[in-house]
């Protein structure tokens, strides 16, 4: 099993990675203080893995909320459901949620545990390969709002986060392509070397090789524990993990949340991103062909949805979390593997930008 640390002082927790570890007794028990558990999944997930959970805790009080699966879901009239359920069953502050699910569970359950009796604890259980590398870790959690993307949320870190490579092995191909966004934004924005190790073994993660999995899961994992240990509340550094986040976000806003799955809209967001560092001088065309030719392997679209124009773009990314004081602020590239966050962008590049992708 390797573990990894997300370094936050006194609110550190440990990253669990390895095969099998639905199955393995007393690790998961450890991180629950009180004798209260609520369970928070969905209908996809909890036929295959919500049974074997609950053979671990027994011992405890244990409630279980099945949301409906998908990005559709993800807001606040569904988020009730959760606190419903720990109202009912009368859960106290010593409770611990826990997210099995992708990342749409995740949000929902840490939002909830952020929100319910001002603050419990949560744990972590990703299924899918996204929230594996990505929204897992970190402590950010929240809903969409028809208007704007993730707007409503807190940030609240898990006692710890559980990665079982095996369930990779029930995740759609579909998911498994959206997950290899956000790997691939890893070797963009801060590892040149994972970037140069995701072009020579990308078919072996296509292929779901469990030894290629776990270790672009492990180095994914790393990336981001260092990034929010040196800024957890996205105050600076942070906001580099947004990536191809804010034309992304823009496609899920418009096209409805769930017709474009997340890594989707972030891999043409991060095609998009790269066209405009090119504009600005920051890479070449040639890094650009590069960046475009992975995603492309990783079966992630280059093309925006058709009909969204560009006043349509620009609208919905008004109104991202990284607008400042009326400025819109972008992820873009220095060069692979060094990202910087900008507020010197010009509308017309934008525009030239979006073209480079229709």
């Amino acid at each position: 099993m390797h573990t990894l640390t997300v370094d936050l002082a006194e609110r550190s927790y440990p990253i669990y990675i390895d095969t099998g570890l639905l199955s393995v007794d007393g690790l998961l028990e450890k991180h629950i203080q009180g004798r209260q558990v609520c369970i928070v999944t969905n209908d996809t997930i909890a036929p295959l893995y919500l049974e074997v959970l609950q053979s671990h805790l027994r011992e405890f009080s244990c409630s279980t909320v099945v949301l409906p699966d998908g990005e559709a879901h993800k807001n606040l009239d569904t988020l009730n459901n959760i606190f419903d359920e720990l109202l009912a069953d009368r859960h106290n502050r010593t409770t611990t949620l826990i997210a099995l699910g992708g990342g749409v569970v995740g949000d929902m359950t840490g939002f909830a545990a952020a929100a319910y009796q001002r603050g419990v604890n949560f744990i972590q259980i990703p299924t899918t390969l996204l929230s594996q590398v990505d929204s897992s870790v970190g402590g950010k959690t929240g809903v969409n709002h028809p208007l704007g993307k993730n707007m409503i949320g807190a940030f609240h870190q898990p006692q710890c986060v559980l990665i079982d490579t095996d369930v990779i092995n029930t995740l759609p191909e579909k998911e498994l392509f959206a997950g290899l966004a956000e790997v691939i934004k890893y070797g963009l924005i801060c590892d040149l070397d994972f970037f140069l190790w995701l072009e020579e073994n990308i078919d072996d993660l296509l292929r779901k090789d469990p030894i290629a999995l776990a270790y672009a899961i492990e180095r994914s994992c790393a990336d981001k524990a260092k990034v929010v240990a040196e800024d957890e509340r996205e105050g600076g550094i942070r906001a580099i993990l947004n990536l191809g986040h804010t034309f992304g976000h823009a496609i899920e806003t418009e096209q409805g949340y769930g017709a474009w799955l997340h890594g989707e809209a972030v891999g043409i967001g991060m095609v998009m991103a790269a066209e405009l560092s090119a504009l600005q001088g920051r890479i070449s065309l040639e890094d650009v062909a590069r960046i475009k030719r992975l995603i492309e392997r990783a079966h992630l679209p280059l093309v925006a949805p058709n009909g969204m124009s560009d006043d349509k773009f620009l609208a919905h990314m008004a109104v991202d979390k990284k607008v400042l004081d009326g400025r819109l602020r972008l992820v873009l590239l220095d060069e692979i593997g060094k990202a910087v966050v900008t507020s010197e962008i010009e509308v017309s590049d934008v525009k030239k930008a979006l073209a480079a992708c229709r």
